[in-house]
């Protein structure tokens, strides 16, 4: 049963960084869009591809990587996935601190067990997230994510068209960057390496 801390529609308000004049700066600047102030993700209970239940709330520790996507996107879901494989590399030992979650727009045809299969091509440490229809809808409209269902002219198969931005939530579960689709891996990796330097510094005061 899906658990929605935040009930209301949820706006996206991000900014994005200005380049700055200075090395030091741009080096602890994120290079994706910023939540100004950050605010808590919303959380919920689902169904995962590790035949557990997935909720958000209970991985406060790590840091978040959330997508939206489906098992049969032709193009866009397997470049981001890739993207995020290579950033997983480029972690290295920080890794093991960092969570991939891909949460289905297609419910009809991704199960638990499909979303395994599919995110093992790109690195079996991602987890998948799956349920009913309603409650996907549900978590796409706290977090703004748009997804429409297109029937094809030809036959019964369809096409999901989604928002293809990922969220970087921190260790306290606060939503701190919205990455959009063709940022690279070295970028995605910059943010995520100063979001848990960030927490590391936080914990030492």
């Amino acid at each position: 049963m899906i658990r929605l801390i935040m009930a209301f529609v949820f706006c996206i308000s991000v900014v994005g960084n200005v380049a700055a004049e200075n090395v030091e700066t741009k080096s602890t600047a994120l290079k994706s869009g910023v939540f100004d102030p950050p605010r808590m993700a919303p959380d919920f209970s689902l169904p995962s591809s590790r035949d557990n239940q997935f909720t958000l709330s209970e991985q406060r520790g790590k840091l978040l990587v959330l997508g939206f996507g489906f098992s049969n996107c032709p193009n866009v879901c397997p470049m981001t996935l890739a993207n995020l494989a290579q950033t997983y590399k480029n972690l290295g030992a920080l890794a093991e601190q960092v969570q991939v979650v891909y949460m289905t727009v297609d419910p009809e045809r991704d199960t638990a067990a499909r979303l395994r299969e599919y995110l093992t091509n790109f690195n079996s440490h991602f987890v998948g997230v799956t349920g009913s229809a309603d409650e996907l809808a549900a978590v796409r409209q706290a977090y703004g994510i748009i997804a429409k269902k297109e029937v094809h002219k030809n036959g019964g198969n369809y096409e999901v068209h989604h928002s293809s931005y990922i969220y970087l939530i921190d260790r306290d579960g606060l939503l701190r960057a919205l990455v959009p689709f063709g940022k690279s891996a070295d970028d995605i990796t910059h943010d995520i390496k100063i979001l848990l330097q960030e927490k590391t510094q936080q914990a030492a005061l």
